[in-house]
């Protein structure tokens, strides 16, 4: 075995033994109490959230900006074929429905990460 080798197993083993015999003991239950006291506080106080309807209806504006969003894709990908295969003047229009494809998919990542994170 090299002495770098050596080394490096030598402080390995240091390391690992310090770790393990001088490290705190750690209360886990202490712990996991303060962090879910937030969580119980809120339910306790009867607030549950919003209703069923406001859920809903976010999904609802989800699903539909979703289907906007594939069609808007559909389009500018059918445009940017016939640019490329059938040498159409399009561009223009490609790239228009490429922006507009472009900022309603970042308003809908933007609107569902708002709306439902973290599970609301």
């Amino acid at each position: 075995m090299t002495m770098t080798v050596r080394n490096i197993l030598v402080v390995l083993v240091v390391v690992l033994a310090s770790a393990v015999f001088f490290s705190p003991g750690i209360s886990l239950a202490n712990e996991s109490a303060s962090v879910l006291k937030p969580f119980t506080e809120n339910v306790a106080a009867g607030d549950l959230g919003e209703s069923f309807d406001q859920t809903r209806e976010r999904r609802k504006i989800l699903f539909l900006m979703g289907v906007a969003l594939l069609i808007l894709i559909f389009a500018t990908a059918s445009l940017g074929i016939a640019m490329a295969i059938k040498g159409k003047q399009v561009f223009v229009a490609h790239m228009v429905t490429a922006g507009f494809t472009v900022f309603l998919a970042v308003a809908h990542a933007v609107a569902s990460i708002v709306w439902f994170f973290p599970y609301r």
